[in-house]
């Protein structure tokens, strides 16, 4: 996207809102929030036409779902809409590179409950209670690096670590590797920001121009960091079905599924997904909250003020107000009227959930941060249904520690403005500055608030 383009300038009305247009994901979040609310008053749903891109096939558009009930309706009703052949990208990726990133998150039941049942196993509550004691230790190692370096980068130094940490170390994938994994999952989010694929598109008022050698960069980029990490998924997986340790990837690759084992290439999908999904959401929600607790100093005193008793709310409105994955895809199966819409059989719907969980018809106030909100029905983690979050119990715990551990020994830490990631998929922060003092009573860990 070119910089000297203003993506404020055009009127914010319904005939100006293109959300498969990049440039209104460039606008404010303010602005973008507005245009979903213009968007659900409508009487009807909005259908959005697609750019043709090259090199990809030409794909007519979608219906987007940007209120609360056609969100989690399609999310109750899989047989209808459905995750095949894609679940994450507004059009189907090329067959070479499909093989690479099609997952458990591209399928629908038997298959993707039987597969999530192996990979479930890992996160459940009780699971994850015996690994807080953990994930506490290394909050504190991460905080106490950051007093040491002093004031910086926070998704660097702080909001990225956790996630990363505790994911590789759930796959078995050694500290060594941790950087590497950050940078070419960076890519596998980032596949329409130019800092992380190059330039892909051109725009002169109301024209796009996509570049074919932009495209032909982005996609070759982005299946070279999938190619990466199904390299690395490789060399494990060898390894543990050689020599089994106990972790994720020990039960992936060893587990039996109708008889059969995952091939090569279906464990590393999974692992892609595993370590995307581990660690790139984590890390948006922990940058937001920062962002959010230094904008409203009200709520942040409120938690301290009694941290155990409000970081379980305080985690949900963190997720539903920064809402990490923008959207998800569905494939309609066959014809059906629904909330008063009548999808055809073939036809594709966008699930909005950074919209739903602004909706006003059920959340008061919804674009106020409001820690002790309730009943708080966000659709952060997806809606309800086969896909929600498998990595929610996860999340929120991740969230929790850092937290506690963030305001109990720098209680005064503020957030700056952030470097948006410029994407329709993951409302993520590339850097975000962060300030604050070290109290000389709270520099060493393990004290409580």
């Amino acid at each position: 996207m070119t910089t000297q383009d203003s993506p404020s300038s055009s009127p914010l009305t319904v005939s100006a809102i293109d959300l498969s247009d990049l440039r209104f994901w460039a606008r404010p979040p303010a602005e973008r929030a507005r245009a979903f609310a213009l968007l659900r008053a409508q009487p009807h749903l909005s259908y959005f036409r697609l750019p043709k891109v090259p090199f990809l096939r030409r794909d007519p558009g979608y219906w987007a779902l940007v209120r609360h009930a056609d969100v989690v309706e399609a999310s109750r009703r899989p047989e209808i809409f459905s995750s095949e052949p894609s679940a994450t990208s507004p059009t189907d990726m090329p067959r070479w590179m499909s093989g690479y990133f099609t997952s458990m998150i591209d399928m629908d039941d038997p298959r993707h409950a039987k597969i999530r049942r192996i990979i479930s196993r890992a996160f459940t509550p009780k699971v994850l209670a015996a690994a807080e004691a953990d994930i506490a230790r290394r909050a504190a190692r991460i905080v106490d690096e950051l007093i040491a370096a002093g004031p910086g980068d926070f998704v660097a130094r702080v909001a990225m670590r956790l996630p990363v940490e505790v994911i590789c170390d759930m796959l078995g994938i050694p500290p060594h590797h941790h950087a590497r994994v950050v940078k070419l999952t960076n890519i596998v989010v980032g596949y329409t920001d130019p800092e992380y694929v190059g330039e892909t598109a051109a725009y002169a008022g109301a024209r796009v121009k996509v570049s074919p050698l932009g495209v032909i960069r982005t996609l070759t980029t982005v299946a070279l960091a999938g190619w990466r990490l199904h390299r690395l998924a490789a060399r494990l997986g060898r390894q543990r079905r050689n020599s089994p340790t106990g972790d994720l990837t020990s039960a992936l690759v060893n587990a039996n599924i109708d008889g059969e084992r995952l091939s090569p290439r279906e464990f590393a999908a999974f692992f892609l997904l595993l370590v995307v999904a581990g660690n790139e959401t984590t890390r948006t929600a922990i940058a937001h909250g920062l962002k959010l607790f230094t904008d409203h100093p009200a709520q942040r005193r409120l938690l301290t003020a009694d941290f155990e008793g409000r970081i379980a709310g305080a985690v949900e409105e963190i997720v539903r107000h920064s809402t990490p994955v923008i959207f998800m895809r569905r494939n309609v199966t066959r014809d059906v009227e629904i909330n008063g819409h009548h999808y055809r059989a073939g036809q594709k719907v966008m699930l909005f959930y950074a919209s739903a969980n602004r909706d006003e018809t059920v959340f008061d106030d919804p674009d106020a941060f409001d820690i002790t909100r309730s009943p708080n029905p966000h659709v952060g983690f997806g809606g309800p249904g086969p896909h929600f979050c498998l990595g929610a119990h996860l999340a929120r715990r991740e969230i929790t520690v850092m937290f506690r551990e963030l305001f109990t020994r720098l209680p005064d830490i503020t957030a700056g403005e952030p470097d948006r990631l410029l994407s329709s998929f993951v409302n993520g922060c590339k850097r975000l500055p962060c300030t604050f003092t070290v109290p000389q009573a709270r520099a060493r860990s393990g004290d409580g608030l």
